[in-house]
């Protein structure tokens, strides 16, 4: 589900929560929602409110992590891209094919996103990532070294290539995990719940409503902003691929 969507939902589950209190407000009796009873009600949702800041700050900073995590993962793995080219142009021409099959995946990955689900799909003749991968692989232990230095070169190829590879399927794995549904549903009912009292006790003017939209608004926002950051490669706060772009400016260099 897309990030703009879930946080429009949540507004509008806030806006109808909202007018739903103001609804009941209307039809209550008025001995409903005297001192004391606006008292009850206050104390009641002051736990309701408390319950939901912590979720949501936890929610807002498992999502701080992921992006964080994706950004380090982008910049590992051009380091890795670099290294891997250098080594091979250390050991020799006999490499230039599988120098070609890197830049060639780079290339294609830039093409593709860096996303579980697109890493792996085929475009007409195009492998998938895991393919060009195990075509450099394949070309690196069918070399043939000439003594100590080109062995420790190809062996430390191999073990570079072996690294990448990793990476890729530890993104197709993770690809799936997003955000945390169920506490995101409890969330919003628990935000519901504090809107809807927020429309039994305020005054139906134009002030008052304005602010609980406003905060509704708000609110959304930070919705939006968890779902986002929770996808790094798919949404509109993505993590940029200029580590990549750089690397392949470097790539295929004597």
């Amino acid at each position: 589900m897309g990030s703009l969507l879930v946080g429009g939902l949540v507004f509008v589950f806030l806006s109808m929560a909202t007018s739903i209190g103001l609804v009941v407000r209307g039809r209550l009796p008025d001995h409903h929602l005297n001192a004391e009873s606006k008292d009850v009600i206050r104390l009641a949702t002051a736990v309701v409110g408390t319950l939901s800041a912590l979720t949501l700050g936890l929610l807002i900073a498992s999502a701080k992590s992921s992006y964080d995590n994706a950004e380090v993962e982008m910049r590992t793995a051009a380091a890795r891209v670099l290294l891997l080219d250098r080594v091979m142009a250390q050991y020799g021409p006999e490499t230039d094919k599988a120098r070609q099959l890197l830049r060639e995946l780079i290339e294609r990955r830039l093409s593709r996103g860096w996303t579980a689900e697109t890493t792996d799909e085929t475009f007409g003749d195009a492998p998938g990532e895991y393919q060009d991968i195990e075509a450099v692989q394949a070309v690196l232990r069918s070399l043939l070294p000439r003594g100590a230095v080109q062995h420790s070169l190809q062996a430390r190829a191999v073990e570079v290539s072996g690294m990448m590879a990793e990476a890729h399927w530890l993104l197709v794995e993770s690809g799936e995990e997003g955000l945390p549904w169920a506490f995101v549903t409890v969330l919003v009912c628990w935000l519901s719940l504090l809107f809807a009292t927020f429309g039994l006790q305020a005054p139906a003017n134009l002030t008052v409503l304005s602010i609980l939209l406003v905060c509704a608004l708000s609110v959304a926002g930070a919705i939006f902003l968890v779902s986002d950051m929770a996808n790094p490669y798919l949404g509109l706060i993505r993590v940029s691929d200029a580590p990549l772009q750089s690397a392949i400016e470097r790539l295929g260099k004597p």
